[in-house]
């Protein structure tokens, strides 16, 4: 099974790497945000691996955890508990891909928020930013008392100063935590830059579209079985949801590469607005058939000087 393993880990590879050098991913992003989200699915067979949710019903399932960077390639994937939380997944997907992206920064939603993240990203050079929910709900702390106006934006959900003999008392736990205070970090720190920049705020929820909108093509392709996982094994499961990455990442270059065609051609027209195409996206399906058979010939490999003439 090894082997199975290794080469839709290089299938995944090559796809995501040959999108990062096409030249219209690169209105999309350069390849260095990405962000991460959870797609819960149904498991229809007996698996030690699925539990039930109730948030999800009554069935059980599982969550395929799924990468997605700035140029809509998904670039890591795992199948974990659906009970788990994601946080504790975030650090496995930034450093153990096995693509030619350059991560700087990574956005999750609330449910891939952790203190232990925060630390942890920043000791290995990611910019970490969550979506946080419920912050005026929040309490937090500074380690001095504050002065007025010293925080503006923040003083509504400012509750006190921090407990700093705790700190020495679980100095073993929070070392990551009190180094980066020390060093005078804690004024920057991610989740004030959170609340206090709107700027940031609006990138993070850009950079989990991406994500939202690969779930849904995954959604759609992901039909077989009523949809379910079927496998018992956790890495027979694995291998279903990395085959699926195999599968969106081949419609998002195949996407990529004919939108490139279509934006030379309004260029030509006179008709092409550069700026707007940040916003497109190339993973819709829309115009892809999913039902029937598809026959794959290495003797015919289409280049990118063979492609079909685009409707016009």
């Amino acid at each position: 099974m090894a082997f199975i393993d290794d080469a839709i880990s290089r299938a995944q590879a090559t796809l995501v790497n040959f999108q990062h050098k096409l030249k219209l991913a690169l209105y999309w992003g350069d390849g260095s945000t990405s962000s991460s989200d959870g797609m819960r699915v149904q498991v229809g067979v007996s698996s030690l691996h699925a539990n039930a949710n109730p948030h999800y019903g009554s069935g059980k399932g599982a969550t395929i955890y799924r990468f997605t960077s700035d140029q809509f390639s998904t670039f890591y994937t795992e199948v974990i508990n659906t009970n788990a939380r994601d946080a504790v997944h975030v650090i496995d997907g930034l450093l153990h891909h096995e693509t030619d992206l350059n991560i700087e920064e990574h956005f999750t939603d609330t449910a891939g928020y952790a203190d232990s993240v925060f630390g942890l990203s920043h000791l290995l050079g990611f910019r970490f930013a969550p979506r946080l929910r419920d912050l005026a709900d929040s309490k937090l702390f500074t380690i001095q008392t504050q002065t007025p106006n010293e925080f503006p934006k923040l003083e509504n959900i400012l509750r006190g100063r921090i407990n700093t003999k705790m700190i020495q008392e679980n100095f073993d736990d929070v070392l990551r935590v009190a180094h980066s205070i020390r060093e005078g970090k804690v004024s920057g720190s991610l989740i004030l830059d959170y609340i206090s920049n709107e700027t940031l705020r609006r990138r993070i929820q850009r950079g989990l579209n991406k994500g939202e909108a690969m779930n849904g093509l995954a959604r759609a392709l992901f039909f077989g079985k009523r949809g379910e996982l079927r496998e018992r094994g956790l890495q027979d499961q694995l291998q279903r949801a990395s085959a699926l990455n195999i599968l969106i990442n081949a419609i998002s270059v195949w996407n990529t590469v004919y939108l490139t065609e279509a934006t030379k051609l309004m260029k030509e027209k006179g008709n092409l607005r550069e700026d707007l195409l940040k916003h497109i996206s190339p993973s819709g399906w829309e115009h892809i058939n999913f039902l029937g058979e598809y026959n794959f010939d290495a003797n015919k490999v289409a280049s990118l000087h063979s492609l079909r003439p685009l409707i016009q």
